[in-house]
């Protein structure tokens, strides 16, 4: 079995990383798991509906999220490379880094793909030790500050989600059936206990907010993606808010429809509104690049969950966004290398004359900024687009209203921060440093990748969507 193959060649592939100190070897182990990875996403597409191992199943919502984390894998490792030897990290540390890094992409992988709740569980678990040790890379005071921080939020955040998963456990138990696979819920939902699953999503939905980045335990996801590297950073704040998505969504589909899932919207629309109010309020003040992005991430992963919220269009809609934010989120991070290289800082008020500093840079960053903020010709507008849409549809116009408020001071603060960055002159002299413009091509691919998918969503991608809704819905 391919996955079989797939879990073995990363156990391999990650006990190879941490052990090397040559970096020709670490390069090759590296491409040999791209392979790997791509391998197992073809084999997915190949083979949809199959389940493989008896807990992995190549189902349309975990082939949209596969396929998104298998294309942003390819500029994390490359610009993973560019970032450890620039400067030249340690041994080591680069070796820490690359087999966390590899460890962290498999675990999201097999999150997405498997079909019982407490598998996806072990694998959640799997990315909070991994990117523990990537947030922890720098060894200072305050990485060493963050990744406790993290360690500590994800522990309570994932014994929440297994606290929520016994009694989902128990409202199954209480209707004849002893499995926690996804199908059994679907299976059952018309006739599971309602007290039981109301406690058993809101458990697991509180839980997972630390990987998706929604309200309540949002807090520790920014300051790791502020004291990660880049590189890792990107992967933090697009395909793991993914798994924390998945995770939520999957349960949901146990109980949309039935007088829990209404309930479970309403858990879900508030915790969504207050997570949009909350960064509307820091971005107005943010003064850092990374946290500025990060907020940015609550944000859309706010939005994402609107959509949830509003029907089959409005989850056709989310899962747009999902895939262009991930494309466009992890470009902006795979830039910010870039950005700090030339000031050597992540405070905004240390930067500026980026457009003379770094020309074809800045104009990669100016159309990242486009993308993310969500105006035309931006994919994430036409999703957005189609989010307010589907809340119109059903007549909710304070969520509307509100909604579009936030999301147009969010907006303002956005394009004041990087209009500065590119535009306007720093406030003191910047010595200009020498950054290839082959460093911003990966970046400009993701964006274009975004834009495209907006105006021109591909027919296979919008099938994957339906049939990921029908399952969701």
């Amino acid at each position: 079995m391919i996955t079989a193959i797939y879990l073995a060649a990363v156990v391999c592939i990650f006990i190879g990383l941490a052990l090397s100190r040559s970096r020709i070897l670490s390069d090759i182990l590296g491409v040999l798991f791209l392979g790997v990875q791509t391998m197992l996403t073809v084999h997915a597409f190949l083979n949809p509906g199959v389940t493989e191992l008896g807990y992995f199943t190549y189902d349309a919502f975990g082939l949209i999220l596969l396929l998104t984390l298998s294309i942003i894998a390819f500029p994390a490792l490359l610009h993973s490379r560019i970032y450890l030897t620039k400067p030249m990290a340690t041994p080591s540390s680069a070796a820490a880094y690359n087999a966390s890094c590899v460890l962290l992409i498999a675990a999201m992988t097999m999150g997405y793909l498997a079909n019982h709740a407490a598998v996806t569980w072990i694998f959640t678990e799997i990315t909070t030790l991994s990117a523990a040790v990537l947030i922890y890379h720098h060894r200072s005071k305050l990485a060493l500050e963050a990744t406790w921080k993290y360690v500590f939020v994800c522990a309570i955040s994932i014994c929440f989600v297994f606290v929520g998963i016994l009694f989902i456990s128990l409202a199954l138990l209480h209707d004849g059936c002893s499995t926690l696979f996804y199908s059994d819920l679907m299976a059952h939902k018309a006739t599971l206990n309602g007290f039981w699953m109301r406690l058993g999503f809101l458990f697991i939905f509180a839980g997972f907010t630390a990987k998706l980045g929604l309200f309540p335990m949002f807090t520790a996801g920014v300051d790791a993606k502020d004291k990660a590297p880049a590189p890792a950073g990107a992967l933090l704040a697009s395909a793991l808010m993914n798994l924390g998505f998945c995770g939520i969504a999957r349960i949901y589909a146990s109980i949309s429809g039935t007088p829990v899932g209404e309930w479970a919207r309403m858990v879900m629309l508030v915790s969504a509104l207050i997570t949009l109010f909350i960064a509307t309020i820091y971005m107005a003040r943010i003064k850092n690049v990374k946290r500025m992005l990060a907020y940015s991430g609550i944000e859309h992963m706010s939005v994402v969950t609107l959509g949830l919220c509003f029907g089959k269009a409005g989850f056709v809609a989310a899962m747009l966004h999902m895939v262009m934010h991930t494309f466009v989120k992890s470009g902006l991070f795979f830039h910010f290398t870039q950005l700090w290289r030339q000031y050597s800082s992540k405070m905004i008020d240390d930067m500026g004359d980026y457009l003379k500093l770094n020309p074809f840079g800045a104009l990669v960053l100016l159309f990242g900024f486009v993308s993310i903020a969500a105006v035309p010709p931006s994919g994430l507008f036409f999703s957005e687009l189609l989010v307010f849409k589907a809340m119109i549809a059903e007549g909710s116009w304070w969520v509307f209203v509100l909604t579009a408020f936030l999301l147009t001071v969010l907006l303002w603060a956005f394009a004041r921060s990087m209009f500065r960055i590119i535009f306007l002159p720093a406030a003191k002299p910047v010595e200009k440093i020498k950054i290839s413009a082959w460093e911003s091509v990966s970046q400009l691919i993701l964006f274009a990748l975004a834009a495209y998918i907006g105006f021109n969503p591909p027919a296979f991608l919008l099938n994957l969507i339906e049939q990921a809704a029908a399952m969701i819905l």
